[in-house]
């Protein structure tokens, strides 16, 4: 029997312990949600022991890593497999139309929190992995998994246990499945991903709310104040103003230009699918290079003054807004948010006062798009979905990824299986069915390509 065989035979009883998985609410931002954390890392290391593996549960400051091992031989090459099992909260729960811990298939698609980050393509890999294992007995390489349970929050508590377990985690490649296909028809291997740099502005005014009429026309209002100065962080030509935000990127390059090119992007039925009649962003680029190749800041949320019903006369004593930038290789954050507050504190008025506090980040990737590592990759997302992969970039950022790199040495293959219109993150997350199954035997085909790769 192969190993495809073995997935075609076992193919409800993985939608029902998908489904187990599913049900269990590990969402990372809530401290109510701290058992359940912990209850779903019991429930993937009693599955891996099961299909084979040596697991342990890790405690860290925050909730638990995962991690197993199935070693054969230490020649031969070893995989590090990276997911997640805490998931984002589900709020507002009224846009559900079931419940996000109360997984359904509905029309091709399998509805839940975490159905596609990270739950549903964590277990595609360890499922792919154990038909490898049930069809021939054992494994071409070496198989780690390491299953973390804060990445929604920023994996607070992980980089400092990579660090104290190097040796532990010592491997050739990493693999990670929380990125998606370019689109339904079109499977893709990811080759790089943003950094981000996270701030939180405020602008500050007199030391209480103060009455508008009285007051009005002699002081500063912050919100005012803050929405000119939000106004003057980009130019005229959709280029971020702060000086030297720009000093460490790179051009596209010809290759990259040559690969988008060829990418089935359909930009108007990307601004129908946003709701939106047209594009906007940096002048001289692509909408792709802009996503993928591109630095960009953004205003995620402002708030100030009285926001209830009706109104209320007054002059804020402060206003806030809260910045993400999304960084291109060689940036780094700290750099970037030194920058930011910098150029902030320098156009400010010398009417309002202005912090500026910095959250950190983390740097942008870029998988070698030569070598055998890449090439493995695309012949195994073959193999599951039946075509050969598009390369492509990833707007988004996944710091771990970064952290591999720094902390074990160690490049990533982004292989995901998600859509961009999964809904993740959002009410009525989902994953289709057909995607949960090719990730299963594109997860399947890969020990046998890293092996050949890594001999």
């Amino acid at each position: 029997m192969s190993a495809r065989d073995f997935l075609k035979k076992t193919e409800k009883q993985r939608m029902k312990e998908l489904f187990e998985l599913l049900r269990i609410p590990s969402v990372s931002a809530k401290s109510e949600h701290k058992k359940d954390c912990a209850a779903c890392a019991r429930w993937l290391a009693d599955h891996l022991k099961r299909i084979g593996f040596k697991a342990r549960i890790y405690p860290t400051g925050g909730h638990p890593v995962v991690y197993a091992e199935y070693l054969v031989d230490p020649r031969l090459p070893t995989a590090l497999y990276y997911g997640h099992y805490d998931v984002q909260p589900p709020e507002p729960l009224e846009l559900w139309k079931t419940g996000p811990f109360d997984p359904v298939v509905r029309s091709g698609y399998i509805y839940a929190r975490g159905a596609t980050d990270d739950k549903g393509q964590t277990l595609a890999q360890v499922k792919g992995v154990e038909a490898v294992i049930k069809a021939t007995g054992t494994l071409p390489i070496n198989v780690k998994f390491m299953i973390e349970g804060e990445e929604e929050v920023a994996s607070a508590h992980l980089p400092g246990w990579m660090k104290k377990n190097k040796k532990l985690l010592k491997a050739d490649i990493c693999i990670v499945s929380d990125t998606g296909q370019f689109n339904k028809k079109t499977p893709a291997v990811t080759y790089g991903l943003r950094g981000i740099a996270s701030s939180e502005v405020f602008v500050y005014g007199p030391d209480h709310d103060v009455h508008s009429g009285t007051f009005g026309g002699t002081i500063a209002n912050p919100v005012n104040t803050l929405c000119w100065m939000v106004g003057q962080l980009h130019d005229k030509n959709g280029r971020v103003a702060i000086p030297g935000f720009y000093k460490r990127t790179k051009p596209v390059s010809k290759w990259e230009r040559t690969q988008f090119r060829k990418l089935p992007f359909d930009e108007a039925a990307f601004k129908k699918s946003l709701g939106v009649s047209r594009l906007q962003g940096e002048k001289g680029y692509s909408t792709l290079e802009r996503a993928w190749c591109r630095p960009t800041l953004d205003v995620n949320g402002i708030k100030g003054g009285y926001q209830g019903e009706g109104a209320k006369t007054i002059i804020p004593s402060m206003a806030s807004c809260k910045i993400t930038m999304r960084l291109v290789p060689d940036m780094e954050p700290g750099e970037a948010l030194n920058l930011l507050e910098k150029y902030l504190k320098k156009i400010a008025p010398k009417t309002v006062r202005v912090k500026v506090d910095k959250h950190g980040g983390a740097s942008g990737v870029v998988v070698p798009t030569e070598g055998p590592w890449l090439a493995a990759a695309a012949r195994a997302i073959k193999a599951g979905f039946g075509k050969d992969p598009v390369f492509m970039k990833e707007g988004g950022s996944i710091p771990v990824v970064a952290d591999f790199k720094k902390i074990l040495g160690l490049d990533t293959l982004l292989i995901g299986f998600g859509q961009a219109d999964d809904n993740v993150h959002s009410p009525n997350e989902r994953f289709r069915v057909m995607d949960f199954e090719r990730g299963c035997r594109t997860a399947a085909a890969l020990p046998d390509e890293l092996a050949k790769a890594g001999r």
